[in-house]
């Protein structure tokens, strides 16, 4: 199994690129690669089909045509919709057609690798992965994990036992002999399980520091964030300093993170050991978010950044980007844990 960390850092990576990226060559790159890697890991037994290719063959048209309806850039003018209509009377242009496309196609991209990751990694990885400091929502995100499943296979027992005695659905009423056992079960459960976590010594108050201090961190980090993000997206001159003060941002944010959750102690009873392969998908995807932040001197970042307006024009394609990009796809060859000898 691939370490949950090296998934989360997958998926944040091809959210990046597909934020990043608007070259129609390098969107269909990724999107294949989130596929594949999707198809391998996150397909259920007897599934055919990715979950993200179905939500796309919907969402990348209709972001297309909304795009299309709502932006008159362009040169290419297809049709016109008469002016008296709201909103939507003008030119429809094909550049604008095509930048909804690209649209839908990041939006599918994000779509398939966090439906990869949720289905990759199980319920009691995720909860690991939450940092110490928020402890707190490790728990809550732990037992709507958890008790989803169980509502689930509660609510077909309910059913099951209905039907044993008779009872048929043929309308909204005929749920409420489900709903209102579900409900009973579900209280009786929650108490349950409060009583066991009180009597286990949960919300006992532990030292944390200066509570002034990590607000003042904290400020300081967010502020640092967005201010060297709007200056690589608004000032292209000085992109360095910005990815510089966005780089300090992140770390005081982590050094934080890290402070505060230092004084949670946590224990494990199986530690998850690293792997070769966590090892190669992790430098996969740094080589990957280096290419889309700091692209290779030869390679003009206007590329990465490609538009259609206002005439649409065939986008370059460097094939040393596109191999870096291929990094997102070494997930597709690591081996599941029943696959191990």
């Amino acid at each position: 199994m691939i370490d949950p960390r090296i998934w989360l850092f997958w998926a944040f990576t091809m959210l990046v690129a597909a934020s990043e990226v608007r070259n129609p060559l390098y969107i269909l790159w990724l999107l294949l690669v989130a596929w594949i890697v999707e198809i391998r890991w996150a397909l259920h037994r007897g599934q055919k089909i990715p979950w993200s290719f179905r939500w796309g063959v919907l969402l990348i048209p209709l972001a297309g045509l909304f795009n299309g309806m709502s932006v008159r850039i362009g040169e290419t003018v297809l049709l016109r919709l008469p002016s008296w209509l709201p909103l939507m009377g003008g030119p429809i242009t094909l550049e604008a057609l095509v930048y909804g496309v690209l649209n839908g196609m990041a939006l599918t991209i994000i779509l398939s690798a966090f439906l990869t990751f949720n289905r990759a990694t199980p319920a009691r990885d995720m909860v690991r992965i939450v940092p110490k400091a928020f402890y707190e929502a490790g728990v809550i995100l732990s037992i709507a994990l958890t008790f989803f499943p169980l509502m689930l296979r509660t609510v077909q027992d309910i059913r099951e036992a209905q039907m044993v005695r008779g009872h048929r659905i043929r309308g909204l009423r005929d749920w409420l002999a489900i709903w209102l056992p579900l409900l009973m079960n579900g209280l009786e459960r929650a108490v349950r399980l409060a009583e066991a976590m009180v009597a286990r010594g949960y919300g006992a108050p532990f030292p944390s520091g200066s509570p002034m201090g990590v607000q003042f961190s904290l400020a300081g980090g967010l502020t640092a964030l967005l201010g060297g993000w709007l200056v690589r997206l608004f000032v292209p001159q000085h992109r360095d300093a910005g990815l510089g003060v966005l780089l300090l941002g992140v770390g005081l944010i982590l050094g934080t993170v890290w402070w505060v959750g230092h004084a949670h102690p946590r224990t494990g009873y199986r530690n998850r050991s690293w792997t070769l392969w966590d090892g190669l998908i992790g430098l996969g995807c740094g080589v990957a978010a280096w290419i889309l932040i700091d692209p290779f001197s030869w390679v003009d970042p206007q590329a990465l950044y490609y538009s259609p307006y206002p005439r649409l024009l065939l986008p370059d394609f460097h094939p040393w980007v596109g191999l870096g990009l291929l990094g997102l796809l070494i997930p597709a060859f690591a081996k599941r844990s029943s696959e191990i000898d």
